[in-house]
């Protein structure tokens, strides 16, 4: 039984750790995009100047990504960010000068290249986080798990809103 717990025990410190290293991963990308967004913001506002709300919102969520105190906090920011700058970019759409920007074009082709390294760093974060709560649940390590206080971690899931396809309106 000593042997059991004590492999049990390293084993889920283990996934533990590999969780907590893949969040870092998603950390960095989320970084990147975070210190990316105010000069796609800037581009924008001076072809789209009366879009203040859409602007508005997108510096609000970047605000929330930057104030986000817990993991869960900063996947909730990350998400309302995900939305506001996909909302910015069908504004964009509305410009035919700002598209043909090359400042312009430079960030977005930088934006589209983070959001697919945060997609795969967020695939491998679930994964993990998958494999370490089912360790976590699946007896008999349930038992050392629930003994040595081993919280749930959570998935990075996009909310219900972000599932829609954004509008766009050449109205």
């Amino acid at each position: 039984m000593c042997i059991f717990t004590i492999v049990t025990y390293n084993k889920l410190i283990k996934l533990r750790n590999r969780v907590d290293n893949a969040w870092a991963q998603i950390d960095v990308q989320l970084k990147k995009r975070f210190d990316l967004v105010p000069n796609l913001v800037e581009t924008v506002k001076g072809y789209a100047s009366h879009e203040k709300e859409v602007l508005t919102k997108v510096t609000q969520a970047r605000a929330s990504v930057g104030s986000a105190k817990t993991q869960e906090e900063a996947i909730q920011a990350n998400k309302e960010l995900s939305g506001a700058l996909a909302r910015l970019l069908v504004v964009a759409e509305r410009y035919p000068e700002l598209k043909a920007d090359s400042h312009f074009l430079s960030l977005q082709k930088s934006l589209s290249e983070l959001e697919n390294k945060i997609a795969f760093a967020r695939q491998f974060y679930n994964d993990t986080v998958m494999n370490y709560n089912q360790k976590r649940e699946l007896f008999p390590s349930n038992i050392i798990a629930s003994i040595f206080k081993f919280k749930e971690k959570p998935y990075f899931q996009i909310d219900e809103a972000s599932r829609e396809a954004p509008k766009v309106s050449f109205a």
